[in-house]
Formats: C-alpha cells, sequence, structure tokens
C-alpha cells in the first residue's frame, strides 16, 4: 500500500470497512503519522450516526452493503467542513459567553451550574502508568466525551472503549501516543450510549493490551 493510499484509508479505517490486514497495516501507519490520527478522531461522530442508521435500517438492504469510495471521499470533505465549523462556533460562543457574564453574573452563575452536569472520572493504571481523566456529558443522540491522557510509553495506537451495562462495547475515539511523551493529551469523541447507558471506560492498544479501566459511577 502506497503512503497516498494510506492516507485516503483513513475513512476506510474509522468506518470500519477495511479488511483485517489492511486495517493493520493502517494502525501501523496511524503510530508515525498524527494527521490520520487526528482525521480518524474527527470520525467518530460519523460513524455513530452510521451505526445509528444500520440498526434503523430495513431488512430490505442487503446487511453487507458497505459505503463506496466515492462516499467515503464525500464523508472525509464533510468532516473536514464540520471541523472548521466547530472551530468557529466555538469561537463565538466563548464571546458570547464572556459577554454575557459581564452583562449578567445572575445568567453566567446559572450557566456554570448546568455544566456541572457532565459526568467526569479518573484513574491511573499501577501497571501500565497510564492516567486518564474522561467527562461525559449527556446529549440527544448519546454522550459526548472529552478524553485526558498521560502516557510516556508510545508510540502506539490507542483506544477509548465504551463498555455498556449490557456488555456491548462502543469505540468512542482513537489516537496515537508520541513517542516518550507524557505530557497531557486531550481527544473528543462520542458514543451512542447515553451516560446511565455506560458501566465503564476502557483505554486499549490497538491489538488490545488493556491500559487503564474507568467506573462511570
Amino acid at each position: 500500500m502506497r503512503s497516498l493510499e494510506r492516507h485516503r484509508d483513513v475513512a476506510a479505517y474509522a468506518l470500519g470497512v477495511l479488511d483485517e490486514a489492511d486495517a493493520f497495516r493502517f494502525e501501523d501507519h496511524l503510530m508515525e503519522c498524527p494527521s490520520c490520527a487526528a482525521h480518524v478522531t474527527e470520525f467518530g461522530p460519523a460513524t455513530r450516526q452510521l451505526m445509528l442508521y444500520r440498526r434503523a435500517t430495513p431488512r430490505a438492504v442487503h446487511p453487507m452493503a458497505k459505503p463506496g469510495p466515492r462516499l467515503l471521499d464525500r464523508l472525509l470533505g464533510e468532516m473536514a467542513g464540520r471541523s472548521r465549523m466547530r472551530r468557529r462556533r466555538l469561537l463565538f460562543g466563548l464571546a458570547a459567553s464572556a459577554a454575557v457574564a459581564l452583562a449578567s453574573p445572575g445568567v453566567a452563575m446559572l450557566t456554570a451550574d448546568s455544566a456541572s452536569a457532565a459526568r467526569k472520572v479518573d484513574a491511573t493504571d499501577e501497571r501500565s502508568g497510564v492516567w486518564a481523566q474522561v467527562t461525559a456529558e449527556n446529549e440527544p443522540w448519546g454522550t459526548q466525551v472529552e478524553l485526558k491522557v498521560k502516557d510516556g510509553a508510545g508510540p502506539r495506537a490507542c483506544r477509548l472503549i465504551a463498555i455498556g451495562t449490557d456488555g456491548s462495547e462502543q469505540m468512542v475515539t482513537s489516537w496515537t501516543t508520541a513517542r516518550h511523551d507524557a505530557r497531557e493529551n486531550t481527544m473528543m469523541g462520542a458514543a451512542a450510549f447515553h451516560p446511565d447507558e455506560i458501566a465503564r471506560y476502557e483505554l486499549r492498544t490497538s491489538d488490545g493490551e488493556h491500559l487503564v479501566t474507568l467506573e462511570s459511577s
């Protein structure tokens, strides 16, 4: 697989349509390509929506149907556009919040109380030495997750898995740890579960090695 093809496979990997051999080769590529790792993380919401669509798809649609190359290219373009839009909305939101705080301290206090509804949990694994913190916020479609990690044992590709109260699992986000970098890294992800449907979170390497467990309650 040529280098350019590896970059183009980021969408197929995030959406789970690569075969096992190509997925393994792409995970090796992720360890050396921060750009692709960032793109995989950005595909979390798109992957979640496709999963929800698959669950609601009528039986008349063939269960092995997969997105074609044009769909993957279009998703890449849409995700890049949405990423730019999110950054602009964040800047506008911060400016609006600052204006409200200056104009009305009472309203600012109400906003802070509302934000405190997010669930936050952190843990350090004694064996791996990995520290992680998950902040989970309930959304109409599931859970928005902020993940902070300190892992000095890289380079390696890792995943955050949400484990439901029914035992099912969903990948929240994935990333690549830089070589011997123990600084705190922050990633965003999402799960179709709601917070009260999540029993715990697990950080694992791409080959399944357990790094740390975070109990959600």
